[in-house]
């Protein structure tokens, strides 16, 4: 009978370090921006830059809170797309953990083109026969003059892996859009193409987790909002 020292181990598990240590897996803890003026008026928001809402500012607090809670947490990075959405709730978070992020420009959000700023009852109005298509199958590249999907995928995905590249392990904290989070956990799960566009609920300042190991990345967390009063099972 083999000792417990020569037992193998899981194919997905680190590799042990000097010492008998265990490497600690990395973390992409993933954080979509708190609620905009824009999420209030129900407008489409894509590259424009409107600010957090109060509401929106209460929520980026409250999840900064969550985060200082965890006892000497702190993460091994700290990234957010350099829109203003994005930047106001990273200034909350960084406040409650005692960092600064680094803004990326590559985080933002997909650009719709002529639908940005636009509401639902405008594109209804417009482009009737577009909304329609979108209506029965959302796909950004129905978008007039907005980023094809292939284009931001690709763009979501080269952004994820130089910060993947810059470490090794430890969590790191994201700030970021929706849609870069849709990318992100489809990606993980290994679907080709938008997926629809939008195959997970993502609410503001919810937390979502990719625990990256050596041969496939693992979702851990989807859409946590534990930190906000709402109902945690939305209707």
């Amino acid at each position: 009978m083999s000792s417990s020292g020569d037992r193998p181990r899981p194919p997905d598990a680190p590799s042990p370090e000097e010492g008998g240590r265990v490497a600690e897996p990395l973390r992409l803890l993933l954080v979509r921006h708190a609620r905009s003026t824009w999420n209030e008026l129900h407008r489409i928001q894509g590259q424009l830059d409107p600010p957090l809402s109060e509401a929106g500012l209460d929520q980026a607090g409250k999840l900064g809170e969550r985060l200082h809670h965890r006892s000497g947490w702190r993460p091994a990075g700290f990234y957010c797309s350099d829109l203003m959405r994005c930047r106001q709730t990273a200034e909350a978070l960084g406040a409650a953990i005692g960092m600064q992020p680094e803004y990326m420009p590559e985080l933002r959000e997909i650009a719709l083109g002529e639908w940005e700023g636009l509401t639902r009852e405008d594109l209804m109005t417009r482009y009737p026969a577009l909304w329609a298509r979108w209506v029965s199958h959302p796909d950004w590249d129905l978008v007039p003059g907005g980023e094809l999907a292939a284009d931001f995928e690709d763009r979501v995905s080269s952004a994820l892996e130089g910060i993947r590249a810059r470490h090794e392990s430890g969590d790191v904290l994201i700030v970021t859009h929706g849609g870069v989070i849709q990318v992100a956990l489809g990606r993980a799960l290994g679907w080709p193409g938008s997926r629809g566009a939008f195959p997970f609920r993502i609410q503001n300042t919810s937390l979502n987790v990719l625990e990256i190991g050596t041969r496939r990345a693992v979702i851990s967390r989807v859409n946590d909002t534990a930190h906000l009063d709402d109902d945690p099972i939305p209707t």
